[in-house]
């Protein structure tokens, strides 16, 4: 009898993910087929907008993504800061020969950046210098598009965010990069990373007003309202932020409405060709997602071990209404996926795998705390913070 019950919570815990939070499973909050695509061709008054990309060692990738920055068709004034976070591979001269080959260096500004001071952050430390230089400009611009060196725009990418922006009057409008999805261990890991980002924050509340404590953004493309970031603080509000992106959502909702969306015209190039490439991504930051809490490190992987997987320990070895429960779970686990496997182009029956996947993200969040407890902090690039 006791299986029986605590079958029927884990079903009901489904049952509410699926109804209850926000339709979140649909993955249908997209920029595709929206509206405000054609917008771009009936406005005439365009903002000056000035991008900031923090860079790293980020010599794989940082001549595709400034050159899809520079390639962008905006008709009002735009231009590029990279800062090159002291990098050893060049980063910067690859940017900088990007920008020649098309005649565009007049349009990018290289900042060698300072090491971080004490409390900050190695990535909101180079954005804090990028966006200094930027409002410095005799023509201080509108918004600010904070972006990352590994990140390529289609090129109506920024004409669509501003459009969109102005039409909403958010102060951050963010699209979700499409990752990178070519390997095994991306196509295992990959589509259930966005799932869970989902799961956690829920994109039709975030872009609800009244949802005040739901706020998020993907930080490979936000752009931002520059008044309300200087309301919200600026970028000093959130230095030491680990999850910078969720961490700035949270302050800019504050001062108005924010956007998050899917999209397929902003992407990551960014490859994780082995299983320890994302469980380095996820470890950097899933036990800050938890607070640096052990009671909520206790708690997520109870409620992960009870909600996905008691329902395939049901089906597989359970008896009676124990195990009819259990398969409705799985099967209701596997249809909420099927959605975000259709969006990264995954065959429908890796649906069935979700509790696996699940478990190796409890994994990689139990190590993401021993990490944290051996280092004694969060990490960007190598480099854990000076403490104050």
């Amino acid at each position: 009898m006791s299986h029986v019950i605590v079958a029927v919570a884990v079903l009901g815990c489904w049952l509410y993910l699926i109804a209850g939070r926000g339709a979140f499973w649909l993955s249908s909050v997209r920029d595709d087929g929206h509206h405000l695509l054609r917008a771009p061709l009936l406005r005439t008054l365009w903002p000056a907008v000035v991008a900031v990309v923090p860079a790293r060692n980020e010599a794989d990738c940082v001549a595709e993504s400034i050159g899809s920055l520079l390639d962008q068709d905006y008709p009002g004034a735009f231009s590029v800061i990279l800062v090159d976070d002291q990098s050893g591979d060049g980063t910067g001269g690859i940017a900088s020969r990007a920008a020649k080959m098309r005649g565009a260096s007049d349009r990018l500004t290289i900042v060698y950046g300072q090491a971080p001071p004490a409390g900050w952050m190695g990535k909101t430390w180079a954005q804090q210098q990028g966006l200094a230089l930027a409002l410095r400009q005799s023509t201080p611009p509108s918004y600010v598009l904070l972006t990352d060196a590994d990140i390529v725009h289609a090129p109506d990418a920024l004409a669509w965010l501003v459009a969109q922006a102005q039409a909403k009057g958010s102060v951050l409008t963010s699209l979700m990069a499409k990752l990178n999805c070519a390997s095994f261990a991306e196509r295992l890991l990959i589509p259930a990373f966005i799932f869970f980002f989902q799961m956690l924050y829920p994109f039709r509340w975030v872009n609800a007003l009244q949802r005040t404590t739901t706020a998020a953004a993907a930080g490979g493309c936000m752009l931002v309202r520059c008044d309300a970031l200087a309301t919200a603080g600026g970028v000093a509000a959130i230095r030491d932020a680990v999850i910078d992106d969720c961490a700035l959502a949270a302050r800019l909702k504050e001062c108005g409405p924010i956007w998050l969306a899917l999209t397929e015209r902003v992407r990551s190039i960014r490859s994780y060709p082995r299983l320890g490439d994302i469980r380095q991504m996820v470890t950097r930051s899933a036990y800050a997602q938890l607070k640096y809490s052990p009671i909520l490190l206790s708690v997520a992987v109870v409620g992960l071990s009870l909600v996905y997987g008691l329902p395939v320990l049901f089906a597989l070895f359970g008896s009676g209404l124990a195990q009819a429960l259990g398969m409705a779970s799985w099967v209701l686990m596997a249809i909420s996926f099927i959605p975000t496997l259709r969006f990264y182009r995954m065959p429908l029956l890796w649906g069935a795998a979700l509790p696996a996947i699940s478990l190796i993200y409890l994994a990689f969040t139990i190590d993401s705390a021993v990490q944290h407890a051996r280092r004694g902090g969060g990490m960007w690039k190598g480099r854990v913070p000076l403490r104050t």
